[in-house]
């Protein structure tokens, strides 16, 4: 294949989406879970345990910190993957919890 041709080929096929395109749903769905009035607190917790279930580090790292930054305590974050045991989760707290859970592993339990 000549380099006319590839230069051809390449062209037909579309560009990666820019990041904003690629994470329009993300956004939104980010947008609206922060005007629901689901408590901060509660959306960072949600957001941790999400990622402690997806096994990403940085994820994890940003969203404790953020949690933090919002009032969270040591221990709360440190206990999270152990909630239904601990009495410093509301009932509210730990149904999110397992739905985020639920959610998080669909694609292991159906």
């Amino acid at each position: 294949m000549s380099v006319e041709e590839g230069d051809r080929h390449a062209t037909e096929i579309e560009p990666v989406p820019s990041r904003s395109r690629r994470h329009e749903g993300a956004d939104e769905l980010e947008k609206y879970v922060r005007n629901s009035g689901i408590e901060q607190s509660l959306i960072e917790l949600v957001k941790t345990r999400a990622s402690q279930i997806n096994g990403c580090a940085y994820c994890i790292y940003m969203h404790t910190r953020d949690a933090r930054a919002r009032g969270e305590t040591e221990e709360r974050l440190y206990l999270l993957d152990a909630r239904h045991e601990s009495p410093l989760y509301t009932e509210c707290e730990r149904a999110a919890l397992a739905w985020t859970e639920a959610v998080t592993l669909v694609s292991q339990t159906g």
